[in-house]
């Protein structure tokens, strides 16, 4: 169950990166209030895809392998990527619309479910079992 939720992750995590790398403009447009943080930016688009693929081909890693930390290493990027989107909207007002629906199924809520099954998993880790 533990494996099955990270690879899950995983493949959501890879499958993003591989959309926004080939199209990131669709993305761009697809995305609820993200271009309301300002114009375009194929660069800067590009580069999350890359952090969205290189954080699902960690944590599926880890989890086929089941170890830890390399899991853990994958979590870190969309971890870290919820946590400025809370911070954001600490400062700009909680919205009350889709965004806020989308922000919380997409990007607040996987980090933490994996956060939780990288902490199981570690936790079976040193029981000699593998999740």
């Amino acid at each position: 169950m533990i494996r099955a939720a990270l690879i899950a992750l995983a493949l959501a995590w890879g499958l993003t990166g591989l959309f926004i790398l080939a199209l990131p403009e669709t993305f761009y447009a697809l995305v609820p209030g993200l271009a309301a943080m300002g114009p375009f930016n194929s660069h800067f688009v590009r580069d999350v895809g890359l952090a969205f693929l290189a954080s699902g081909a960690l944590l599926g890693w880890g989890a086929r392998t089941g170890v830890a930390a390399i899991a853990l290493a994958g979590a870190l990027w969309p971890l870290l990527h919820a946590i400025f989107h809370v911070q954001v909207w600490s400062h700009r007002g909680f919205p009350s619309d889709g965004i806020f629906a989308f922000d919380l199924a997409a990007v607040i809520v996987p980090p933490f479910v994996a956060l939780i099954a990288v902490r199981a998993m570690a936790g079976s880790e040193g029981k000699g079992q593998h999740a």
